[in-house]
């Protein structure tokens, strides 16, 4: 994830957002192929709610992408989008507080304020303006994404994870015929171009493929799910010495109150164990 984060940039104006999204999904087959033929799909659970809601989150999240590629081609520094972006789970945390009454813990809560003061750092703006275009902009994926993974979240409730991953990605499928055919390339896609945007959406795929063998390994949730989030540390890193970018001293305390706010929102406390006779069903 954290080299699938800097792709669009290295992509730039050779292709629209739309368009980057659409041909990225080619990079999603292998990995939705091997997923399928892995035999480790698990049981079908209750088939038609999981599908759904995975169907739903992979829709929400080819448009939260859209969005987040247009902020790169905008000449934003990908520096500052990838750790502010990367705050989705406020609003998944939030969303799960109002509809699903779960409870955060105190590391959450401490999470949420960080999130707002990142926000606020970098919310940097030479018009006078209440917010800069750039960070409005970003919100955009932030909200998409966030609602995304509440989605998810509720698939796996209904689906084995490897299962809920697949129908996640094969939802990519149809919003990528949609957009090729709202907004066909109109000029000769060069090799160089071709290849990063299937790096895109391989790293991408590769990434949730990843992220599911850590917990088929028996991984605890409470270390895998910060470790995952904390993919603009490889981003960052590569913005400023592949790309060149700099970054103010503000952004840099942003880039950091970001960081240990994604850290501090995946923490989850551990589940109280069941004191009923009856062992719960499998999703």
């Amino acid at each position: 994830w954290g080299l699938w984060a800097l792709v669009a940039r290295l992509i730039g104006d050779a292709l629209t957002p739309g368009q980057q999204q659409s041909l990225s999904t080619l990079g999603l087959l292998p990995v939705m192929m091997a997923l399928g033929f892995s035999g480790r799909l698990g049981p079908p659970g209750r088939g038609p709610r999981g599908i759904l809601f995975a169907l739903s989150a992979g829709v929400l999240t080819c448009l939260g992408n859209v969005a987040y590629y247009d902020v790169l081609n905008r000449g934003t520094k990908a520096a500052t989008v990838v750790p502010l972006t990367a705050l989705y789970p406020l609003v998944t945390i939030v969303l799960a507080v109002i509809f699903l009454r779960e409870r955060i813990n105190r590391i959450q809560s401490a999470g949420l304020l960080l999130s707002l003061g990142a926000i606020y750092l970098f919310n940097v703006q030479d018009d006078g303006a209440l917010l800069s275009p750039w960070l409005l902009a970003a919100l955009v994926p932030v909200g998409l994404w966030g609602v995304a993974a509440l989605f998810q979240k509720l698939a796996t409730q209904n689906l084995s994870g490897e299962r809920a991953t697949l129908w996640f990605l094969a939802a990519f499928l149809p919003v990528a015929a949609l957009l090729l055919l709202g907004n066909p390339p109109t000029t000769g896609i060069g090799w160089r171009t071709w290849l990063l945007v299937l790096l895109m959406g391989f790293a991408f795929a590769l990434g949730n493929l990843a992220l599911l063998a850590a917990f088929a390994r028996n991984g605890k949730a409470s270390v895998i799910t910060p470790l995952a989030g904390l993919y603009p540390l490889v981003s960052i890193p590569l913005a400023i010495g592949l790309l060149g970018e700099k970054v103010g001293h503000r952004e840099a305390l942003g880039i950091a109150v970001a960081l240990l706010a994604v850290l501090a929102l995946a923490c989850e406390s551990a589940p109280t164990p069941s004191t009923d006779s009856v062992p719960p069903l499998s999703p």
